[in-house]
């Protein structure tokens, strides 16, 4: 190749890089297939075959070419030729454009008149609608007078149709006013339209006297009801129709009747059960007052169940709407009664009927009203806080009457204590009287009461009785001293005193073993400590006029003791048994529990006045005969005594007059120098014994040196004793003389 051809040839190869690549791509196919068909001599016998074939398939190939090459200059000929004519036929557009935007700029003056036509034309077309609604214009007060005697002869629906259709007349009027800003003509419009206001006010009227006797008509004759609410329906459809457009309101609008219907629904339903003049706060017509309250409720609420239900459209959700306003109601109106001074029925009956009552199936819970009225959602009728300060007010009124009522009762009891005859007797022979019975009983009443409310109420009351009992016998224990010191004045007065603090004791033991029944839960049945200790005080002092009244009659016998007589053989022991015998028949009327304690505590009070007398120095041994003597004294009266206790039912494990045993061992031992060994048993055994016990005892033998006797308080100083747990004291309830002292001055006249 030239260098002008390469030249030539270098343009078209950056122009087709394709077709080099092609070019070169076929030139090394048909090399590689002439080597391969040429590789074997054999094959070169059919080089003839090989050549007339190809040149056939390359003479195809190029008239295929030629003709798609042809096709493709006929269709771009064709294109041109179409561009040809648009082009001319955009050219002529231009020419007629040009042409007309010339005729429009010559006859552009001519323009000016059919503006004035365009206003002719407006005015025509308003004056023509005037002259369309004037006929109506002008029957508006006709048809004020019409719709009017429609409505007093209660044509309802005609006259509401003659109402819509002047608003509307008006509405319209008002309407193309307010788009042509001629707003200084509204008000005669409105001054043309005024009567209706009038109509307005007196169809309102009408509906809401139809509403506000909805339970009634219904009953009856639906009919005036369904024609107040396809009304109100009418009046809700235009005023939605209105607020969608947006464009003008009309004076007056939106009514908003279907939200007054409920309005002068809920008035009603208030007006006529809540309302009414003050409640009778007491309890009887607080109950008549509630009686019919859920007897009309009931009755009103199945009225709209059944009938009213079916007169209004679905969505007025109309039973829904009746029982909430009736729980609101009922809501206000409790609370309105209870800011009044209720007395404890009241309260009572207003608890009950609000917890109990209200959603029983004799109220909202009624057959009739099921599954469609549901007051559970609506929250409860009373709030727990209400329900709780209600109750606190009431358990306050139970609390003033029990108090009163115990009161009343205390002073019966504290008057039979006086009475000239012995007190009552159970089937056992046991002194009892009515008082626990009628305190037990009033209590037990009171929470049983209570327990029909809720169990908040049952626990506040229970809480209650138990202060009240507490409280009650500190009041008793009261009246039993002011009823000893009466008897302490004349013990004649009562006359049978013995036998009602016997009685009382009988009646504590009733209250302290029936006072658990008053739990609410049978498996929390505990007496609180504080009634508990109630209880014991009141045991104690009564045991202790008891114990006062035996040592009144024992004194004047121990007041003997000792004495030379009655180291020689008295009768004194035998009158003190006597004394006692006495006084244990007495106990034997006292339940088993109780007259062991009071053996137990009168066993005591004797061994204490024995030692007590003992220990008053009145006597000291002469000689080692006379204390033999009183050895054998301490013996026969310690064993008398004994034997006695035993005899009325007292073991010996649980009697006191060891003590007088071990002080006799304490006087008949013999050798003085083992004095301190013997009492330092008698102290350990005696733990509450004293310096002066022990000095007095050694002067009673008479025999005991200052040697000794410092050594016996030696011995005591170097081992102090404690006293052990449940250690019932004997020598620490005896106090002994303080010994006297020597008189130094000598005798003479004052100066």
């Amino acid at each position: 190749m030239s260098a002008e051809d390469e030249r030539a040839a270098s343009p078209r190869d950056e122009e087709w890089p394709e077709a080099e690549k092609a070019e070169k791509l076929a030139r090394g196919a048909a090399l590689k297939w002439a080597s391969g068909v040429f590789y074997c001599p054999e094959k070169l016998e059919g080089l003839g075959q090989y050549r007339s074939r190809e040149t056939q398939r390359n003479s195809s190939i190029q008239s295929r070419l030629k003709s798609t090459v042809q096709s493709y200059l006929e269709g771009v000929s064709a294109g041109l030729e179409q561009l040809r004519s648009a082009a001319q036929e955009v050219q002529s557009v231009c020419q007629d454009l040009g042409a007309a935007r010339w005729a429009l700029l010559d006859s552009a003056d001519r323009f000016q008149g059919l503006q004035q036509m365009r206003a002719l034309m407006a005015e025509h077309v308003q004056l023509a609608s005037v002259v369309q609604v004037l006929p109506q214009l002008f029957s508006v007060h006709e048809v004020f007078s019409h719709t009017l005697q429609l409505l007093h002869e209660q044509h309802l629906l005609e006259a509401h149709a003659e109402l819509m259709m002047m608003e509307h007349l008006r509405d319209n009027i008002l309407s193309q006013l307010h788009l042509r800003g001629l707003s200084s003509a509204q008000a005669t419009v409105l001054s043309y339209f005024g009567g209706l206001q009038e109509l307005n006010e007196s169809l309102a009227k009408q509906l809401w006297d139809i509403v506000g006797s909805s339970l009634r008509l219904v009953r009856k004759d639906p009919v005036l009801f369904v024609t107040a609410v396809r009304i109100i329906e009418r009046e809700e459809k235009i005023d939605d129709t209105l607020l969608l457009e947006a464009t003008f309101l009309p004076p007056g609008r939106p009514k908003g009747w279907r939200q007054k219907f409920y309005h002068v629904l809920q008035q009603t339903i208030t007006g006529a059960h809540f309302c009414a003049a003050r409640v009778d706060a007491e309890g009887p017509g607080l109950a008549r007052h509630l009686a019919a309250l859920q007897k009309g409720i009931v009755s009103e609420l199945c009225v709209v169940k059944d009938l009213m239900v079916q007169c209004v459209p679905a969505h007025y959700n109309i039973l829904s709407v009746c029982v909430a306003t009736y729980h609101q109601a009922l809501t206000s109106h409790l609370q309105d009664i209870l800011r009044e001074d209720l007395d404890k029925q009241a309260l009572f009956l207003l608890l009950e009927w609000a917890l109990r009552v209200y959603h029983s199936p004799e109220m909202m819970g009624h057959p009739d009203l099921l599954p469609e009225v549901d007051v559970s959602a609506l929250g409860p009728l009373m709030s727990p806080e209400l329900v709780d300060q209600t109750e606190r007010k009431y358990v306050v009124k139970v609390k003033a009457s029990v108090l009163e009522w115990m009161q009343r009762t205390l002073e019966v009891e504290f008057k039979e204590w006086f009475r000239q005859e012995e007190p009552e007797t159970d089937h056992q022979g046991f002194f009892q009287s009515a008082l626990p019975v009628i305190v037990m009983q009033m209590l037990n009443e009171n929470i049983q009461v209570a327990s029909l409310i809720t169990d908040s109420l049952q626990q506040k009351v229970y809480n209650m009785a138990l202060e009240e009992l507490e409280a009650f016998l500190g009041r008793l224990r009261e009246a039993l001293v002011q009823c000893g010191k009466e008897h302490q004045k004349d013990r004649t007065i009562p006359k049978y005193y013995v036998s009602y603090l016997l009685a009382t004791l009988n009646n504590n033991l009733a209250l302290s073993s029936s006072v658990s029944s008053l739990h609410p839960d049978t498996a929390r049945r505990e007496v609180p400590t504080s009634l508990r200790a109630a209880l014991d005080r009141m045991q104690k002092k009564a045991c202790q006029l008891l114990l006062e009244e035996l040592l009144l009659d024992l004194q004047p016998l121990c007041l003997q003791l000792p004495s030379r007589k009655w180291l020689s053989g008295s009768q004194l022991i035998s009158s003190m048994c006597e004394v006692i015998d006495k006084y244990a028949k007495d106990f034997s009327r006292v339940r088993k529990p109780i007259f062991t304690l009071l053996l137990m505590e009168s066993e005591l009070l004797v061994v204490s006045q024995y030692l007590r007398a003992l220990m008053q120095k009145k006597m000291v041994c002469k000689s080692e005969e006379e204390r033999g003597q009183l050895c054998d004294r301490l013996l026969q009266d310690a064993t008398q005594l004994q034997e006695l206790f035993c005899g009325l039912g007292l073991d010996q494990s649980q009697q006191s007059l060891e003590a007088v045993f071990a002080l006799r061992e304490l006087i008949c031992l013999k050798d003085t120098a083992l004095l301190s060994l013997e009492v330092l048993g008698f102290i350990t055994k005696y733990p509450d014994v004293s310096d002066e016990h022990i000095t007095t005892l050694l002067d009673l033998r008479g025999d005991v040196s200052k040697e000794v006797r410092h050594v016996v308080l030696e011995m005591m100083a170097q081992h102090p004793q404690v006293l052990p747990e449940g250690y019932r004291p004997i020598f620490s309830t005896i106090l002994v003389p303080a010994p006297e002292l020597p008189f130094c001055l000598r005798k003479g006249k004052c100066a």
